[in-house]
């Protein structure tokens, strides 16, 4: 049974693994004897976080702007300097923007949709042979995109680009998975409810957290925590998950139940 849940001596790479849950999918692979890399664009947190993961395996820095071209372009040419194939990607760079609809500025709009869109997208697209080296049919190669539950809910609170993002990436996860299916390359998307995250660090005006208030609206009743997050990835990454692609996983305390 240990095989099946394994990711030892896999090679993965991880936008926006400095903090939140990208930081806690990081962990996890590292911990588990995956070889990781992780983005972000400040290179000084970058490298401290994976100077502090790396005291449990190996975990190396290429920090990098994934908001623009350029910045997916020396991602992917860092890594192929130090690594022939790919075993795992995890697209969890992310960005949002919230206002009234009137003021809504375009130039936030376009911000959020390259950096959640346009980013995994492209990042997708060059690291495709890498991620076809590693593949099997028995052990497909990984994709996974972090999603959320915004996605599929009416409700916006403001966040307008970034609600159409993660739709979007939801249904990109569905289109590449079937494309892909013929190179043993497996997408699925993880969609998580309320987690700790930058996004979620503040407070709701009586003293609550927007994090707590959120977990406290959940069906279940409490926020994510990080062993949920790294049980569920590593299931999504290991030998476990080799019959799964094109799927998203609710990983929200029922969130998505309306």
């Amino acid at each position: 049974m240990d095989n099946i849940f394994s990711v030892k001596g896999k090679v993965a790479i991880v936008t926006g693994g400095s903090r939140g849950v990208g930081l806690m999918i990081a962990k996890a692979f590292v911990k588990s004897g995956a070889k990781v890399y992780i983005s972000s664009r400040d290179g000084e947190v970058c490298e401290s976080t994976a100077k502090e993961l790396s005291k449990d395996g190996t975990c190396e820095s290429i920090p990098t702007d994934l908001s623009n071209q350029e910045g997916v372009i020396s991602l992917v040419e860092s890594f192929k300097l130090k690594e022939d194939k790919l075993d795992i990607l995890v697209n969890n760079a992310g960005k949002t923007w919230g206002s009234t609809l009137k003021d809504y500025p375009i130039d936030k709009w376009d911000m959020v949709m390259k950096v959640n869109v346009g980013s995994p997208f492209h990042l997708i697209k060059e690291l495709h042979p890498l991620l076809k080296i590693s593949g099997s049919m028995e052990d497909p190669s990984r994709i996974i995109n972090i999603g959320s539950p915004a996605a599929v809910l009416g409700s916006s609170l403001g966040a307008y680009a970034y609600n159409a993002s993660k739709a979007a990436i939801h249904h990109l996860t569905r289109v590449l998975a079937k494309e892909f299916a013929k190179d043993n390359i497996n997408i699925n998307t993880i969609s998580p409810g309320p987690f700790p995250s930058k996004m979620t660090e503040f407070d709701t005006g009586d003293g609550v957290s927007f994090l707590d208030r959120a977990g406290q609206g959940t069906p279940i009743g409490r926020h994510g925590t990080e062993d949920d997050m790294m049980a569920t990835s590593l299931f999504m990454a290991s030998k476990a998950s080799s019959y799964i692609t094109g799927a998203t996983i609710p990983l929200d305390g029922g969130v998505h139940l309306g």
